[in-house]
């Protein structure tokens, strides 16, 4: 009999996107919106951001940023453990300092 293996629970995320006014600025991040994402890891959470913010269907009504780019940043607060700032680059999100957010 094959062992059913344990399914992680899903954590809610404080998730919080920042975007620049211009696609391709390095310069003036502002937030657009905050939002609980519920997911078993902070990977999990960055990938199920990307997808909600990148399909038409899936965008939230009261959203009003642009799609997701190369560049924006997304702050996973996770209360207690730390808060957690990405930058979606390229090859996919890369962990950056808040420092960058100006």
């Amino acid at each position: 009999m094959i062992k059913m293996l344990p399914k992680k629970a899903c954590i809610p995320y404080d998730v919080t996107i920042f975007q620049t006014p211009k696609y391709r600025e390095q310069k003036g991040y502002k937030q657009v919106y905050r939002t609980t994402i519920s997911a078993s890891s902070r990977q999990q959470c960055l990938q199920e951001t990307f997808s909600r913010f990148n399909v038409t269907d899936r965008i939230p009504a009261n959203y009003k940023g642009r799609f997701m780019s190369t560049g924006d940043i997304i702050l996973i607060d996770e209360g207690r453990s730390g808060s957690y700032y990405y930058q979606l680059k390229s090859g996919g999100w890369v962990p950056v300092n808040r420092i960058n957010i100006r």
